[in-house]
């Protein structure tokens, strides 16, 4: 059965940086994309913030992150990592991982980032 688990959330401050991890267990996890989704407090909806191929050769950006957060894999781990810099009140959100074409989430961690 295929698992994910997130790691890397806390509390920080305004310009300050994380970096979340993605942990996958089970399946095939070099064959597929992985991308990272928020949800912020309160909200419904989802947001993608990151995309990669299963190559790693591959990422994509949602534009409210863009040149400040990078996601990165390392197959032989089978872990996906987001960094995430200079982070703002408004990136704080529950962060999930998503295995591409599939219904396996994570739980969830939380980053907090106060101004």
């Amino acid at each position: 059965q295929v698992q994910l688990v997130e790691s890397g959330g806390g509390l920080v401050q305004a310009g300050g940086s994380l970096r979340l991890s993605c942990a996958a267990s089970g399946g095939t996890f070099g064959s597929h994309e992985i991308n990272w989704y928020r949800q912020a407090p309160g909200g419904e909806e989802t947001e993608c913030v990151a995309a990669i191929s299963w190559s790693g050769g591959s990422t994509n950006y949602a534009d409210s992150v863009k040149g400040r957060f990078t996601i990165s894999r390392d197959n032989a781990k089978n872990t996906v990592y987001l960094q995430l810099n200079s982070l703002q009140p408004a990136d704080t959100a529950i962060y999930y991982c998503h295995r591409g074409a599939s219904d396996y989430w994570g739980q969830g961690t939380q980053v907090t980032v106060s101004s």
